[in-house]
């Protein structure tokens, strides 16, 4: 069983900068993820980055933000710098685990707006 805890969201203008944290405990861990939901729409695939520190973005984000991890820590990061109104939305950690299991964290409020 693993446990993701999602930290880091607030109201921020558009031209701002977040971090957000994702901390894992638990048994082992494979690749991380952020996604995002917005109201009304599906969730989507934010950024990605596996255990070897391989990374992927969605389009809408590459050059604004990057995804790191502290392995020691079990612990994903995700910069978010020139956020836009349509980054609004509620952001959730994800985990790749053994035998093909998954975990969610409770996802944080991103809210980009003047």
């Amino acid at each position: 069983q693993v446990h993701l805890v999602d930290s880091g969201g607030g109201l921020v203008q558009p031209g701002g900068s977040l971090r957000l944290s994702c901390a894992a405990s638990g048994s082992r861990i494979y690749g991380m993820a952020y996604y995002r939901q917005a109201p009304g729409k599906q969730r989507e695939l934010v950024a990605e980055i596996s255990a070897s520190g391989t990374t992927n973005y969605a389009d809408s984000v590459k050059g604004r933000f990057t995804i790191s991890r502290d392995n020691d820590q079990n612990t994903i990061y995700l910069q978010m710098n020139n956020l836009k109104p349509e980054d609004t939305a509620v952001y959730y950690c994800w985990a790749h685990l053994p035998w093909g299991q998954s975990s969610w964290g409770q996802g944080t409020q991103v809210t980009v707006s003047s």
